[in-house]
């Protein structure tokens, strides 16, 4: 193990994959500035619906949070041109880290995959060549890496990819119910709204999703089929960039094939003026055993964590209990209503209360389907009403479909949500059975 993880090949595909890297999260970081996400998501609405237990993370006020995006462009750039490389790359996962634990009503499982990613770039050697650091101080100049530079993003990859695909394999997306639904509202696309309604196109979305997703590192890796892969994966990735315009995850996916050509490919390519490596040197660092050890646990997690709503009751899909970090994506379609009624203790007085008051139209899909936003809701309603003096019961009446189905209650209407815990590891009593009478 310790020879194939120290074994060092040439760097030519994590120098590229840096430069790339650095343009994309600085892309991400003003993209979000200019597309108007910011304003929508962390300076208009009235409080934001951070994961629970970062309560404490809160936007910056006013208008800081332009600037704070903007400092994360910069940091991108710096990781760009391999400016205080490391140091770059730490404050861009830490900023990052931080505006993803603020708020989930614009929750993406790629915004939790470009986390994990920017946290594995820190300890990688990449600013060894063509960067600022390595004109400044030429004396960290080198050809080469330790093949677990490489390995570490395959296997993190595969997991997410594999995830992907095996929770697909439920009936609402097998008939392919699903990828209709997601279809319906891409009909006002030019040109190809109307094929996106044709029912072969949603059988094509079905199972070709599961079939790429499960089969696309094994095929990358296989050198007799990793070109037609590398087309298959161009052709999946634009699809998903034009119709679901999911950012930069299909450019940064793309990105990732730099890990599996051959390195004297990507140096005859990319940096035609760099020396190829090709020593094969195995350069066991002091820090090996930790490094192992670490190495080991953070992939345990890795594999376990998206296992976990297997140990809570009832299902995923209506409890969202397991249901974020699982690479569950975009696979249901929620809609439902959600009455909220809140009740002084002291007098009994029912207090209306209207949605639009307190949420966005985005935070009200949320705050009418999933649970765990549901109870975040009226644990800020009791808060509010504290500030003033007035102790409150809050009761939901919540109906919600999935998938298209018929609605059903979500949440027991006789239980104070306010006042009751939220629990992390086991199933929350107060969410209703999704098989009902």
């Amino acid at each position: 193990m310790y020879n194939f993880l120290f074994k060092h090949i040439d760097n030519s595909s994590l120098i590229v994959f840096r430069i790339i890297f650095g343009l994309l999260i600085f892309l991400e970081s003003v993209g979000a500035i200019f597309t108007g996400w910011i304003k929508r998501t962390l300076i208009e609405p009235e409080f934001t619906f951070s994961f629970i237990g970062f309560e404490w993370l809160q936007p910056l006020p006013e208008n800081w949070m332009y600037a704070y995006y903007a400092v994360m462009g910069v940091f991108g750039l710096f990781v760009m041109v391999g400016y205080k490389y490391r140091w770059s790359m730490f404050a861009f996962t830490l900023m990052w880290s931080c505006t993803y634990f603020m708020q989930k009503s614009s929750y993406n499982n790629h915004y939790y995959l470009l986390m994990l990613l920017s946290a594995l770039m820190i300890f990688q050697p990449a600013n060894k060549y063509l960067s600022v650091d390595s004109k400044s101080k030429p004396s960290i100049i080198s050809y080469s890496m330790p093949q677990w530079s490489r390995y570490i993003f395959i296997l993190q990859m595969f997991i997410v990819y594999t995830y992907a695909s095996v929770a697909k394999l439920y009936p609402d997306w097998l008939n392919v119910s699903v990828p209709e639904l997601l279809m319906k509202s891409k009909q006002h696309y030019l040109l190809v709204g109307e094929l996106l309604q044709q029912k072969w196109m949603h059988y094509f979305v079905a199972y070709g999703g599961i079939l790429f997703d499960g089969l696309i590192i094994p095929l990358l890796l296989w050198k007799p089929t990793r070109k037609l892969a590398f087309i298959a994966s161009i052709f999946f990735h634009l699809f998903n960039s034009i119709i679901f315009q999911v950012g930069i995850f299909p450019y940064l996916s793309l990105a990732f094939a730099l890990f599996f050509f051959n390195p004297k490919t990507i140096q005859k390519l990319f940096l035609k003026k760099k020396p190829y490596y090709n020593q094969s040197e195995i350069i066991t660092p002091k820090y090996s055993s930790f490094f192992v050890a670490l190495f080991f646990i953070y992939f345990a997690v890795q594999i376990i964590l998206p296992l976990r709503h297997h140990f809570i009751k009832d299902n995923v899909l209506w409890t969202e209990e397991g249901h974020r970090l699982s690479w569950r994506m975009m696979l249901r379609s929620k809609s439902g209503f959600a009455q909220y009624k809140v009740i002084d203790k002291a007098s009994g007085t029912i207090i209306p209360i209207n949605l639009n008051d307190y949420l966005t139209k985005k935070q009200q899909r949320g705050a009418t389907t999933k649970p765990d936003v549901i109870w975040q809701f009226a644990q800020h309603l009791k808060k509010k009403y504290a500030e003033n003096g007035v102790d409150i019961q809050v009761f939901v009446n919540c109906n919600i479909s999935i998938n298209g189905k018929p609605r059903k209650t979500l949440i027991n209407p006789e239980i104070d949500i306010a006042n009751v815990e939220w629990s992390v590891f086991k199933h929350n009593d107060w969410i209703l059975p999704s098989k009902q009478d």
